[in-house]
């Protein structure tokens, strides 16, 4: 059993004493506010670990089954295995949802989407799936797109609604163009919901989960993100504090969990599209699409980040696109379960890493570009292959186009970050082959829903 109180005493000893302010997501100072919140997301980094990630990865795998091979409609959460059938079952008209994948077909197809919006915090799979955002709080409608006031927002702006100290379900009350002045630092128990709109976060800073729980990003546009000069900016209701300059991540997951990232379309941000870093885990990235970028997704964000052999991070249905190079994601420590997802680009490589990840690549489509020399999906970086050669980096039901290919490592079906864990023998439940990942990526990026219309 893990003594916590002595991990978080060892750990935090140990930020303290090599953190460079490069690496604390641009808190200048470390005050009484930052460093409670610092030691609570840290104790939440403890609690939201799941020792048995087999058992996370199976059941997104048994729900990708499960909706694949039924037209009809499963009323209920799909979090646990035993609610699966309790609700009362009526037939899709037109079978226009047939081949939508376990997440979407557990939400999309109610024409009243608009007047049951908090459902979707009942979708969520894989190690994200306890995330809920503000289901338990009330409608914020974002009136405003402005952001110019960085310490006393306006009421109605975006900035306003994230930094409220309660959780809300944060809506916008028609399509809009959002230029932040700095980084958006989101609070905890919110959801960020764009659907009915066309909502832009664009030429501007971007998004930043520091040291908070349970957020919901949705059905949102991120594009053209720079990095923003810091300064003085409002961090919850009551507090503001100086920040250093801001990298020009488009969303930047620093020591958070239970985060889910949906429906999001991603386009050239300055540094990485999505970083998980700093203890970040029970993570889902799911049915987003990004293009036109270099390093797409870093996962685990120094070699000295220890506390990084905590995240778990799911990365679904999501379609990678036009235009990128690399890190789809790159990963030091951790667990990365990759699944059913669309590589139909890369310069260099798709997934690459080192520290020892664990990386379990099932039923992905991989397209290799031209280049000869770019055909290898994987890339072990920095490590001598009598290192990396007891990784464990498998691959199952993939499917390879134009001669791409995936090194795989370690122990077959070893599923645990650590080697001395117990390995299964066989998968419990394989998951949805390569061959089918077309249909179920076809709807990702953001939906054009509209009210009275199911997405």
């Amino acid at each position: 059993m893990l003594n916590l109180g002595s991990y978080v005493f060892a750990f935090v000893s140990l930020s303290l004493a090599v953190l460079a302010p490069s690496v604390q997501a641009h808190i200048a100072v470390y005050d009484e506010y930052w460093t409670q919140r610092q030691n609570d997301a840290l104790q939440q980094t403890m609690e939201s670990y799941d020792p048995n990630p087999s058992n996370v990865t199976d059941h997104l795998n048994y729900h990708a089954a499960l909706a694949m091979e039924t037209t009809w409609t499963v009323n209920g959460t799909r979090r646990d295995l035993r609610q699966v059938g309790n609700g009362k079952k009526k037939p899709r008209r037109g079978g226009r949802y047939r081949s939508l994948n376990a997440i979407d077909k557990c939400w999309r197809g109610d024409k009243n989407w608009d007047k049951n919006r908090k459902k979707l915090a009942d979708c969520v799979l894989g190690f994200g799936r306890k995330t809920i955002g503000g289901k338990n709080g009330p409608f914020y409608v974002v009136t405003d797109p402005s952001d110019n006031d960085l310490l006393n927002p306006k009421p109605g702006t975006i900035r306003h609604a994230v930094t409220r100290d309660r959780p809300l379900w944060i809506i916008f009350a028609r399509s809009m163009v959002i230029k932040l002045q700095q980084e958006l630092i989101i609070t905890n128990d919110k959801t960020i919901d764009g659907r009915g709109a066309k909502v832009y976060i664009t030429g501007g800073a971007g998004l930043t989960l520091q040291f908070v729980k349970n957020v919901i990003v949705h059905n949102i546009h991120i594009k053209r993100i720079k990095s923003g000069v810091g300064g003085l900016i409002i961090d919850s209701e009551n507090h503001f504090g100086l920040r250093t300059k801001s990298d020009g991540d488009g969303i930047n997951i620093f020591g958070a969990t239970n985060i889910w990232i949906d429906h999001v379309s991603m386009t050239d941000c300055s540094d990485g599209m999505i970083d998980v870093i700093m203890g970040s885990t029970a993570v889902t990235i799911s049915n987003s699409h990004f293009t036109d970028h270099d390093e797409v997704m870093l996962f685990g964000g120094t070699n000295h980040d220890v506390i990084d052999k905590k995240m778990q991070v799911t990365v679904a249905f999501n379609h990678f696109g036009k235009r990128l190079k690399q890190r789809m994601p790159r990963v030091r420590f951790g667990m990365v379960h990759v699944v059913n997802n669309d590589y139909t680009h890369w310069n260099m490589y798709a997934i690459g890493g080192n520290m020892n990840p664990t990386i379990i690549s099932q039923g992905n489509r991989f397209i290799a570009p031209p280049n000869e020399n770019c055909k290898q999906v994987t890339k072990r970086e920095y490590t001598p292959y009598p290192e990396w050669r007891l990784w464990n980096w498998q691959s199952e039901r993939d499917y390879f186009l134009n001669g791409a290919y995936f090194v795989q490592s370690g122990k077959t079906n070893a599923w645990s970050s650590a080697p001395k864990n117990p390995i299964p023998k066989q998968f419990k439940i394989r998951p949805q082959p390569g061959t089918k990942v077309r249909s179920l990526t076809k709807d990702a990026g953001t939906l054009g829903c509209k009210p009275g219309k199911s997405c």
